[in-house]
């Protein structure tokens, strides 16, 4: 019995752990090059769980297949996407895109079959738009594919913070 009493504050630790990890926040990693220049592969980020309100250029961890990718959200429900000489068009408006991002082809939401953007669907993109699998491959992404929120970065030190 004395044992399990010295075990008890290292057993509750390791529980403590796994539910923030399971439900609040937990760390990932940027896997390739298609979020430059805002982030690098390799990049540590904290993905926070709890805030499911997405907006417009909020970059989001997601599920695709056995993978995650962290994409920059650009579309939102009931809105048609479209890109022309690099700009963005939000229902026919230009909007204008506050963060640095490399050269964007014509693209049109029409080419994945959709006039505009269902309920409970986003579409995403990575900063370096021509090396990226974003949501001209992939299709519109579900918002229960998107696993959380990220906009801080704790590795490399020297990028310490918010992005």
């Amino acid at each position: 019995m004395k044992n399990v009493k010295e075990l008890m504050p290292y057993i509750i630790i390791v529980l403590v752990v796994i539910l923030f990890r399971s439900f609040i926040a937990t760390p990932v990693r940027v896997d390739g090059r298609s979020m430059e220049p805002t982030l690098d592969n390799n990049n540590i980020l904290i993905e926070n769980k709890l805030d499911r309100k997405f907006k417009r250029f909020d970059v989001v961890v997601l599920k695709y297949k056995s993978t995650k990718l962290v994409k920059r959200i650009v579309g939102l429900p009931g809105e048609h996407v479209a890109y022309r000489n690099n700009i963005l068009y939000v229902n026919g408006s230009k909007v204008d895109e506050k963060f640095s991002h490399k050269q964007t082809g014509d693209f049109k939401l029409d080419y994945l079959d959709y006039d505009t953007i269902p309920n409970g669907y986003y579409f995403v993109m990575g900063d370096n738009r021509q090396n990226s699998m974003d949501s001209r491959m992939i299709g519109l992404v579900s918002e229960k594919q998107i696993l959380g929120k990220t906009s801080f970065r704790v590795f490399p030190f020297n990028h310490f913070g918010k992005f």
